[in-house]
């Protein structure tokens, strides 16, 4: 099990204490009651926190507390109503048993599809990795090595266990995972333009150019120039919530379909289907082995015909 109960404190209604084990070393508590607790809202789990209802060695853990062996974890009690996850629509969950584009005895490689969350919150009950869980026999093994945007397609990389997991992160710290992007963007990027390092901070639920906030770089290149758009390849070199889309913004070009940080009206007037960003591709060292694994994703159905039609002078 991902913990071992050592303690009931009476009755199903009393708190639990879960006593955390080496495979749980360094992974965040926030995280860890998230997999614990499947089907409890996040909001719920981040307000039990702040509250002081979660314990840790019978002292308070804020979010970002990382768990050591040993480590004592009492769980609140939650209502039954609290703890019942949606089952993902059976529909989606084939679409993403059928998107697997690598998989073996580590890891998993999945094209997700646009307009899916990678996990529930944020007003969905369930993302790719509850369906996925929901049909793969190693269900309760796979664990998202990092995130895509909702409305982005592409390579989503899993682990099959926390070793994994641990060596994957640390290969994406270090810069030992190439992440190729394809993004079109508004009107016709400089040639001289291939770097974008704006630092970014959050502000709600946005992200932007700000040089008090966080180091961040993407990488661009020029693929294609299109009538009013260029098609390009985008490598983040940093990690920040919507980066990619946030220095396209910030260069002139917004991303088509970017409903955030786009151009509505101009993506109105070319009857852009979706946000132009697909995770194209994903290359690292594999973790058992260290051979080198390359896997790329086909651009989705909506996203290549538009860009036809982009190419045609047919949009809009």
């Amino acid at each position: 099990m991902a913990a071992m109960a050592s303690r009931q404190e009476g009755a199903a209604a009393a708190a639990r204490w879960l006593e955390v084990g080496a495979e749980h070393a360094g992974q965040r508590i926030d995280n860890f009651l998230i997999r614990e607790l499947r089907g409890v809202p996040r909001s719920r789990i981040y307000r039990i926190l702040r509250t002081g209802e979660v314990r840790v060695n019978a002292g308070r853990a804020r979010a970002g507390y990382r768990l050591q062996p040993g480590d004592r974890v009492r769980i609140p009690p939650l209502r039954a109503a609290e703890r019942l996850a949606p089952r993902p629509d059976e529909g989606l969950a084939a679409r993403i048993a059928q998107a697997i584009l690598y998989e073996d005895e580590a890891v998993l490689v999945l094209d997700k599809p646009a307009g899916v969350p990678v996990h529930a919150g944020s007003g969905y009950g369930y993302g790719v990795i509850e369906a996925l869980r929901s049909v793969h026999p190693q269900g309760r093994a796979l664990e998202l090595v990092h995130r895509l945007d909702r409305d982005t397609s592409g390579c989503l990389l899993l682990a099959k266990g926390r070793a994994v997991l641990r060596a994957l992160h640390r290969a994406w710290r270090e810069g030992g995972v190439d992440k190729g992007y394809l993004l079109v963007v508004h009107g016709t990027w400089p040639a001289g333009l291939r770097e974008v390092g704006e630092a970014l901070a959050r502000q709600g639920d946005r992200v932007v150019a700000d040089p008090a906030g966080r180091r961040a770089r993407t990488r661009f290149r020029v693929r294609e120039r299109l009538p009013a758009a260029t098609l390009l390849e985008a490598h983040p070199l940093t990690g920040r919530m919507h980066q990619i889309r946030v220095h396209a913004a910030a260069a002139g070009h917004p991303i088509l379909g970017d409903r955030r940080y786009g151009e509505r009206a101009r993506d109105r007037a070319l009857g852009v289907p979706r946000l132009c960003l697909h995770a194209a591709w994903l290359a690292l060292a594999h973790p058992a082995g260290g051979r080198r694994l390359r896997v790329e994703a086909p651009l989705e159905g909506r996203l290549a015909a538009f860009l036809e039609a982009l190419r045609q002078g047919r949009a809009g």
